[in-house]
């Protein structure tokens, strides 16, 4: 089997790939503008994005190894929602999903030499009304600081989250479901 090349410094998403079964990888990290032509849909930024950062993981890596790059982004009403600059960004974002459904939005490309297969994976998730001092309490935790829409699924911010509809690991960053089917494609099977 070829090497397989992660090219994201996410522990989140290196975490991702163990879970999947695959423990032998490499983690080779781009430098990425990360910009995007103006008027694409959601699904169509975050490809845009992965594709860019598989352009600049492909100088680091051999024409035979397997890279993977992947962008999320969460979008309220289409528009983005970053990582919050500060605790009060942070409160902002809170309140305004309160409440409210919102869409976590992957792009996944693997590359391999001159072979490309990009694709994007979305997900609801609703959240429940939260009161201002428990958005507060969360915020106290340092969690939301690094991450998109100013919460983390796969840790306390579970509890703000009433249901989600779609790959709850692509809410943690990585499509796995998606990504194991694209990786099928270039003969690596994780069942098996």
């Amino acid at each position: 089997m070829a090497k397989i090349v992660l090219a994201s410094a996410s522990p989140r998403r290196q975490e991702l790939l163990r879970r999947a079964g695959i423990a032998d990888f490499d983690v080779r990290v781009p430098r990425v503008e990360e910009t995007f032509p103006q008027g694409l849909t959601p699904p169509e930024v975050v490809c845009c994005i992965s594709r860019e950062k598989a352009d600049a993981a492909a100088a680091l890596c051999t024409p035979e190894e397997i890279v993977i790059t992947a962008d999320t982004m969460v979008f309220l009403d289409d528009q983005r929602l970053g990582k919050p600059s500060d605790e009060a960004d942070a409160l902002r974002m809170l309140t305004t999903l309160q409440g409210r459904r919102h869409t976590v939005c992957t792009g996944v490309t693997v590359q391999q030499g001159d072979r490309r297969l990009t694709e994007a994976e979305s997900t609801l998730v609703y959240f429940r009304p939260a009161s201002q001092a428990e958005l507060l309490a969360y915020i106290r935790t340092g969690e939301p600081m690094d991450k998109a829409g100013a919460y983390g699924v796969q840790g306390r911010g579970a509890l703000l989250v009433e249901r989600l509809d779609g790959d709850f690991f692509n809410v943690m960053g990585l499509p796995l479901l998606r990504l194991s089917r694209m990786l099928e494609r270039f003969g690596v099977l994780l069942l098996n």
